[in-house]
């Protein structure tokens, strides 16, 4: 389960919690049966948590939740975006070390 801090995003929730954010998103795009998914889920939460008020973090379920990432072109998860003013302006595809989202993030954070 994830850190309360991560927001569970949807198809409906999508435009209103990530693209007319006043803070940066980072989106993490995973399925419940994805290995590295699992993997980078820690991280995800641990980032939620280190940057709460400066970072909304948040995780779409591709099964139940494909239309933001069909509409982005994800064909590999976890696929993990940063969205700033409801643009993506960092994305990061496969599991990586928390210091690659790390990296991701901090140029955006005010």
């Amino acid at each position: 389960m994830a850190a309360k801090e991560v927001i569970e995003l949807t198809d409906l929730n999508f435009e209103a919690e990530v693209l007319k954010s006043d803070v940066p998103v980072l989106v993490d795009f995973w399925a419940t049966w994805c290995g590295p998914c699992r993997t980078i889920a820690p991280i995800i939460d641990e980032l939620a948590v280190t940057y709460k008020g400066k970072l909304k973090v948040g995780k779409v379920d591709t099964d139940k939740n494909s239309g933001y990432a069909s509409k982005l072109g994800i064909s590999s998860i976890p696929a993990v975006f940063v969205f700033k003013n409801g643009q993506v302006v960092d994305r990061i595809i496969g599991a990586r070390p928390k210091q690659a989202f790390v990296n991701a993030v901090s140029p955006h954070i005010a």
